[in-house]
């Protein structure tokens, strides 16, 4: 999966998803969430792929090593380019995990990268305190999954842009770090806590960015796409 953002497909169903591509030309980056994967299932991700679509399939598995291991195999023939984990199932989940990857994947193919789950970005430090009975501050905690994630063989994590910096320094530039809660500074933050724009982004060291409502709900999506595309890039409005 290259580089440029992400594009959250939260739709009810395909014909909305594939309405909102449309106006795209070529191919992006999508991410297809439990919503669509559930109301369309593994149809949707080959739909996207024989578009030449890249797909994030963002499921975020967490159960007992045996069961990912079998799920990860299964969703390795879809022909995804990531999916996703929660680090909190531990080790030997993600070990699980990455070995029903290496076994699901067709022959002579790419295995699809793997990335976890540290603390989602609907989380804040109080709430994770008090909900998750963790004392350590929210930093501690997503450095703690980030290492863990590394341990156990994984290509990076999701987090938020606000550890994206002290992630690399601990696991390397070069583990992934996705950072969802995307807006432009103008935008809303919605259900969101923790959340940044795509220059801050790229600025702390995030290696990708997932960007929903910023662009399925604007006005002009393609407009709206890229002129997160150009922040995200780094670029002037005329190069």
């Amino acid at each position: 999966m290259n580089q440029s953002p992400i594009i959250a497909l939260d739709f009810h169903s395909a014909k909305e998803a594939f309405t909102f591509l449309e106006p795209f030309e070529g191919k992006v980056n999508v991410k297809v969430g439990m919503q669509l994967f559930y109301k369309e299932g593994p149809a949707i991700v080959e739909r996207l792929k024989g578009l030449g679509h890249s797909v994030f399939l963002d499921l975020k598995l967490h159960d007992i090593p045996n069961t990912v291991k079998l799920a990860m195999e299964v969703l390795a023939s879809h022909g995804a380019d990531l999916v996703n984990v929660h680090a909190a199932g531990g080790q030997a989940m993600m070990e699980a995990a990455l070995e029903g990857l290496d076994k699901g994947t067709p022959v002579g193919l790419k295995r699809p990268s793997i990335i976890a789950v540290t603390q989602l970005t609907s989380t804040d430090e109080e709430q994770m305190r008090r909900e998750q009975l963790i004392n350590a501050s929210l930093e501690q905690s997503v450095l703690h999954f980030a290492q863990l994630t590394k341990k156990s063989g994984l290509d990076g994590v999701v987090c938020s842009v606000h550890e994206a910096s002290a992630i690399a320094e601990v696991c390397g530039k070069d583990f992934l770090k996705v950072t969802p809660g995307i807006r432009l500074a103008d935008s809303h933050a919605d259900d969101q806590k923790r959340i940044a724009t795509p220059n801050t982004a790229r600025l702390a060291g995030s290696t990708h960015i997932v960007v929903g409502r910023a662009i399925t709900k604007a006005s002009h999506p393609r407009i709206a796409y890229e002129n997160i595309r150009t922040e995200w890039e780094g670029l002037s409005k005329d190069e």
